[in-house]
């Protein structure tokens, strides 16, 4: 193929970029033939780019975009599951199964995430406490295999393969559809309760202490002293029945449509207007509110605006995101006081409480807490940060968010990861040729 053919993909984040063949969709024939052609660079399989890194780039290579013709959402009689091809959004699956009192039980922060992304990285939401990542949800993956055959797998007839691929980051192989139990609900209408908090320590006992299914909280990055990690929590439970006002029905999902964020020519994200955004945010929020609100704007507040991410520049962002296990909750503190003060600009910071950890031997969750901190990728003090704070996260036997990573290192990847001689062992079964591949494994030793 000739090399004016490729072309320039970056994740969400937009501070990678490599130059791939872009292909698809085709039918799944023509997948397999590609697959046991063995093209030189490898294949990979790409949803809505949202991995904020370089987790759907593929340099020099194949990225499949979307991977077949005619996508299908298909839910079963009793409504209790729906097989969803790989590249459906969330969005069309809940366009489709919410008028039938159901929804996707695990939902993350935008409605355009597809769902073989979800699978390739074991996404979870507000409820992960609660109900888990995706991957407790899924009942079967089928997937195309480095010597292009068609498996399905389901963790009782195939568990290693199973639990590979969940949050395997699409290097086991190419989902082609997923089937889903779903959450039972009688309005996509919740009750969310709102909570202004003055420290960390305040908002790490309101998260603990909720008895709600869904529950974040906003963390004020800029903060310093006494202030340091102060918040809102927000709170959330579905409505058992609906409530007149928002929407007609109550078993209806229809988001507003997003405005275009306009794309900015230089970052306007300095440590000032992090300060000064941050402090508006938590001083105009008030101590207590309780009300009732749409699952599209609880859950996917961002997706008001279309493209946001190029509001911060041509050079991008990195969102940190890492947990750290019950015990280790000090790390947070660390690392807002590390980003402040080294002038890093944080401008958005959200925490979460995990519950148990999934099976995925790749997956992210654990029991313990979860922060994720934006901040622009331009400042050249960024990566020795960061690569200080990744050493203090694996040595408290906490890990980093694949799914949000732009610039780990393999060495503490491996320390983080205790799974991956399990998870590499069922790779090489599964490609033994080494057809799948990507930036982040490479970068990260997994292809």
């Amino acid at each position: 193929m000739p090399a004016e053919a490729s072309q320039r993909l970056t994740g969400w984040g937009r501070s990678t970029a490599s130059w791939a063949y872009l292909a698809g969709p085709m039918e799944m024939e023509q997948v397999q033939e590609l697959v046991v052609r063995q093209p030189r660079g490898g294949v990979l399989a790409r949803g809505a780019g949202l991995s904020y890194g370089d987790a759907a780039q593929n340099d020099g290579g194949y990225v499949l975009s979307p991977v077949t013709r005619r996508p299908r959402i298909e839910l079963s009689p009793d409504r209790a599951s729906v097989r969803a091809s790989a590249s459906v959004t969330f969005a069309e699956v809940l366009a489709r199964i919410v008028p039938h009192e159901r929804i996707l039980p695990v939902l993350p922060g935008t409605r355009a995430l597809t769902v073989g992304g979800a699978i390739a990285a074991d996404v979870h939401g507000k409820n992960q406490r609660a109900d888990g990542t995706i991957s407790a949800w899924v009942e079967e993956i089928e997937l195309i295999d480095g010597t292009g055959e068609l498996r399905s797998l389901t963790p009782a007839t195939d568990a290693e393969g199973f639990w590979a691929t969940v949050g395997g980051m699409g290097l086991t192989g190419i989902v082609l559809a997923a089937t889903i139990r779903l959450l039972p609900v009688r309005s996509t209408q919740l009750r969310v309760t709102s909570r202004r908090l003055p420290d960390l320590d305040a908002l790490l006992t309101a998260l603990d202490g909720t008895s709600s299914r869904y529950s974040v909280a906003w963390v004020d990055t800029t903060a310093s002293g006494r202030s340091l990690g102060r918040g809102i929590i927000d709170e959330g439970d579905h409505l058992i029945e609906p409530e007149p006002g928002l929407e007609a029905s109550g078993l209806a999902y229809r988001p507003a449509r997003a405005r275009r964020a306009p794309a900015l020519p230089l970052c306007p994200v300095s440590p000032w207007s992090a300060r000064v955004f941050n402090s508006l945010w938590y001083r105009k929020a008030p101590a207590r509110r309780t009300g009732v609100t749409s699952l599209s704007s609880y859950f996917h507040r961002l997706d008001a605006m279309a493209g946001w991410n190029q509001v911060l520049g041509p050079r991008g962002f990195v969102q940190y995101q890492f947990v750290v296990p019950d015990g280790a909750d000090a790390i947070i503190a660390e690392v807002l006081e590390a980003v402040r003060r080294e002038r890093c600009a944080p401008f958005l910071g959200t925490l979460k409480r995990f519950g148990p950890a999934g099976d995925g031997y790749l997956s992210f969750p654990m029991p313990g807490w979860s922060l994720a901190v934006d901040v622009p990728a331009g400042n050249p003090r960024l990566p020795a940060v960061l690569s200080r704070l990744d050493a203090r996260v694996a040595s408290a036997g906490g890990r980093i968010y694949l799914a949000k990573d732009a610039r780990l290192g393999r060495d503490v990847f491996a320390a983080m990861y205790g799974r991956l001689p399990e998870w590499r062992a069922v790779r090489e079964k599964f490609d033994p040729a080494g057809v799948f591949r990507s930036d982040l494994g490479r970068r990260l030793g997994l292809c």
